[in-house]
């Protein structure tokens, strides 16, 4: 790789980014560990060693809108999960790696043998080759800028709804769609269905079909219910027992609920279930502090092997440490077969090849949800995975 001139590297003063009051409090909360800390602190005394930069890292690079941390950090790092190491590199600018704005120039320091980032900003329009003056600058920005994301959130953000895994058979005693509008068989958007059952003071629910149960590809343990995604619908009025007209026997009248959205077709016997808040911008990619191993149990949907952007349930979740943003390594068995190069023919086994990367977004009691960011060979449940 070239070597900056030294005059592009200049150090420079703090870049301070003005934004509003909401979004620096919503980014400052995002969650940073001790570790990671710990790691940045290490790195930002001494940079990140070249042997850890990716083969075509960049001199510079500004941020534009689509970039996310994951993106900056495979940038420059063989390794993008190892982001607390690229913020590190410069810690006295980039105090919080989540308010990293489009527009800001990061520029790429190597000195005897280790580099860090620095923040920039090019002035003027000179021709390339020529100097490049830099200067400590202030950003001013707009009311609707906000600091980019950490991955990118479209990928995983429709399945914070679909994919659901239920601790119990909760679904089995949930409220329940009984009848239809005008007797329909299904229902759309914009429709009416009523339901029986405790709704508990919900009035925004999910709707689900019967649930299928998740299993460890090893041990057959029950590790949750997966509850396949109908639809949601809003409680427009609740129901109630009453007396009849003669006031010899109860009527039982059902809770009016409205369809919002739906993804399949409602039915009668879908189950109800309150949606829950959902904060989209707390996931931050990091490596798990200790070392971790578990096995794919199920592929989300109807697919036998999964792929790219594809989404997997694994048999580790919060009682054994997983958590939102931990990235995973993942392994294909190595082949077994003959060797036959000798007289007598040996049974061998090839040595197991990593091959993809697993980011979890979804975390429950005894399974998590992971995005397969990156993968060789399709994925298969009982399919292993590591630390990275």
């Amino acid at each position: 790789m070239p070597a900056a001139r030294p005059a592009q590297l200049a150090v420079l003063a703090a870049c301070l980014t003005l934004a509003t009051t909401s979004a620096w409090a919503q980014a400052s909360q995002l969650p940073i560990s001790p570790e990671q800390r710990r790691v940045a602190d290490q790195v930002a005394s001494a940079g990140v060693p070249l042997s850890e930069l990716a083969p075509d890292a960049p001199d510079s690079h500004t941020v534009v809108p689509g970039d996310t941390l994951w993106d900056i950090s495979k940038l420059f790092l063989k390794s993008p999960w190892r982001w607390p190491e690229l913020w590190g590199m410069n810690r006295d600018q980039i105090r919080n790696p989540h308010l990293i704005y489009p527009g800001q120039i990061l520029h790429l320091v190597k000195t005897d043998g280790r580099a860090r980032l620095q923040f920039g900003q090019r002035v003027g329009g000179g021709a390339a080759g020529d100097t490049v003056k830099l200067r400590p600058q202030m950003r001013i920005s707009a009311l609707d800028s906000n600091p980019i994301p950490t991955i990118p959130l479209h990928l995983i953000q429709p399945f914070l709804t679909d994919a659901v895994v239920f601790d119990t058979d909760a679904l089995a005693t949930a409220p329940r769609i009984v009848a239809t509008q005008e007797g329909h068989v299904l229902l759309g958007k914009g429709d009416t269905a009523y339901a029986r059952g405790d709704f508990r003071g919900a009035t925004d629910f999910r709707i689900f079909r019967t649930s299928r149960v998740l299993r460890d590809p090893t041990t057959s343990e029950i590790l949750g219910y997966e509850a396949p995604y109908v639809g949601t619908a809003d409680l427009v009025r609740p129901g109630e027992d009453r007396k009849s007209a003669d006031g010899k026997s109860t009527e039982i009248v059902p809770a009016t609920l409205q369809i919002r959205q739906v993804k399949q077709e409602v039915g009668v016997g879908d189950r109800l279930a309150p949606a829950p808040q959902r904060n989209l911008e707390r996931y931050v990619p990091h490596a798990p502090e200790r070392p971790m191993a578990g096995q794919i149990a199920a592929i989300y949907g109807e697919a036998i092997n999964a792929g790219q952007n594809q989404i997997v349930a694994l048999n580790r979740g919060k009682r054994d440490g997983v958590e939102r943003g931990h990235v995973f390594a993942l392994w294909r068995d190595g082949v077994a077969m003959k060797d036959k190069t000798q007289d007598r023919p040996q049974d061998i086994k090839l040595p197991d090849e990593r091959h993809g990367i697993l980011f979890v977004f979804e975390v429950y009691e005894r399974v998590s949800y992971a995005l397969i960011i990156s993968v060789k060979e399709p994925v298969k449940p009982g399919d292993r995975f590591t630390q990275p």
